[in-house]
């Protein structure tokens, strides 16, 4: 995988994307090609001075149509039907965007006989690129296998994440056990295959090429000499919460050692990377609210036709520092919703109003909080942030909750994109697990991929209650 900011990004999407835009390239020449040839018009040449501006602005609207209709997701397994459909989607979004760019700057304007051939060309060469990627292992390397030395609840559950995960390339041989008595009892799939004495011959006999370390207790029971030993011949050992922090995209709470945070790296709040954080917050909440402005007075009318006044619901928060500051949405439920004091909110929620139902499910009761990140009070992305009441509960339930108030809340969050909304105590603590990463990992960077992200969620509206 390659590492950008906190965000992983595995190299067979690097190559999809390389090979899309060369496909893209390749179809938009040729048809322009073509077009020359055959009339004999272009410009007065084929390659004018305008290709490179025209090819790299059609190579830029393809990928964000192909990354909004989920074409760069490439874990899930789809039908072929599907693949065609999303293409002819991604690309027909696109080229309509193009017409529109186009038209409004003559100078880039093609050949609408350029345009005609090369929109089928695309999707015929892209269609065929992604079935084949997707029906056979022509880019895979053979698999890495996988041996979990120990059974501590870090190594299972990392081993279920792996299995729902093809597209890591690992293959899990199995748990060596402390106890000799445990081996053949079944943990995931597969289970106990050997004790920690067999450490070495297993990986020579079974050709491990890592090796997660995942023990309930290290102290006098970690094999270090076998494990020197085989890190000098290159095999790779790995402790399991580091590895499944790397796949996940979040830290693993579960027997945690203190001092997997106390000397990780990561958790660095420059001055420069605070300041540029809130520059963006700025620039682009202003912009956010001016373009904004017509769908705002919409919900809000809205509201008001449908409930009454008031339109705006004022909620205390707990936000940077664990300071208290008065948070705005639009009303999304009946009046007095809480009047038996707050609760989680859930599915389905009763409470919620008919126009909250579908504010809430395209987060659009969410944008009078553009008005606290003008004020510094939140940020477009941190964690979300909580009720002082729930801050109080879940701050005795789960270690390392008040550490989430290190960085200012934002209206989106890692934890926003990655996982619903949490209505107990256990799915808070899988949040957490969430936000601890996007405060180890804070980048530009990754807050303006988890924008890109919000965007998505804020068009297809999912994930809302």
């Amino acid at each position: 995988m390659v590492k950008i900011g906190g965000l992983q990004i595995p190299r067979l999407t690097l190559l999809v994307i390389a090979i899309d835009s060369a496909l893209i390239m390749l179809a938009v020449l040729a048809a322009s090609a073509c077009t020359f040839l055959l009339l004999r018009s272009g410009g007065g040449g084929l390659f004018d001075s305008q290709m490179l501006v025209r090819l790299a602005l059609v190579v830029l609207v393809c990928h964000i149509a192909l990354y909004y209709n989920e074409l760069y997701d490439l874990s899930p397994a789809r039908r072929r039907s599907e693949t065609f459909v999303r293409l002819l989607q991604a690309f027909g979004t696109a080229w309509l965007v193009l017409a529109v760019w186009h038209y409004a700057k003559p100078s880039l304007r093609p050949e609408r006989t350029i345009a005609g051939l090369a929109l089928p060309l695309v999707l015929l060469l892209v269609l065929a690129w992604r079935l084949t990627l997707a029906h056979t292992d022509i880019f895979l390397k053979r698999s890495d296998k996988v041996l979990v030395v120990g059974t501590g609840e870090a190594g299972i559950s990392l081993v279920r994440e792996i299995l729902q995960r093809p597209g890591l390339n690992l293959k899990v041989i199995g748990f060596l056990d402390e106890n000799d008595e445990n081996i053949g009892k079944p943990l995931v799939n597969p289970g106990i295959v050997g004790g920690l004495s067999d450490l070495e011959n297993f990986v020579a006999k079974e050709k491990v090429n890592r090796i997660i370390l995942s023990l309930a207790e290290r102290r006098g029971r970690t094999p270090l000499r076998q494990l020197i030993r085989l890190k000098f011949s290159g095999v790779q050992v790995e402790d399991a919460h580091a590895f499944y922090e790397r796949i996940t995209g979040r830290i693993l709470l579960d027997n945690l050692p203190p001092s997997s945070l106390i000397f990780a790296d990561g958790f660095r709040k420059s001055h420069w990377l605070l300041a540029t954080k809130r520059a963006m917050d700025l620039v682009l909440s202003f912009s956010a609210l001016l373009v904004s402005l017509p769908l705002m007075a919409a919900v809000a009318a809205a509201v008001w036709l449908e409930t009454g006044s008031p339109i705006l619901f004022r909620q205390v928060r707990v936000g940077f520092g664990g300071r208290h500051f008065e948070m705005l949405k639009f009303r999304s439920m009946y009046q007095d919703a809480e009047a038996n004091g707050p609760c989680w909110a859930t599915r389905d929620d009763a409470r919620v109003t008919r126009v909250g139902r579908f504010i809430r499910k395209y987060r659009l009761d969410e944008l009078p909080q553009l008005f606290n990140v003008l004020r510094g009070v939140m940020s477009l992305v941190g964690p979300r942030p909580e009720r002082p009441q729930f801050c109080t509960l879940l701050g005795r339930e789960i270690p390392l909750f008040a550490e989430r108030h290190s960085v200012p809340p934002g209206i989106s969050g890692w934890a926003q994109i990655k996982y619903p909304y949490a209505s107990s105590v256990e799915e808070a603590k899988r949040k957490l697990e969430f936000d601890l990463y996007y405060i180890k990992h804070l980048s530009v960077l990754m807050d303006l991929a988890i924008i890109l992200e919000t965007s998505k969620v804020m068009l297809f509206g999912r994930g809302g209650r």
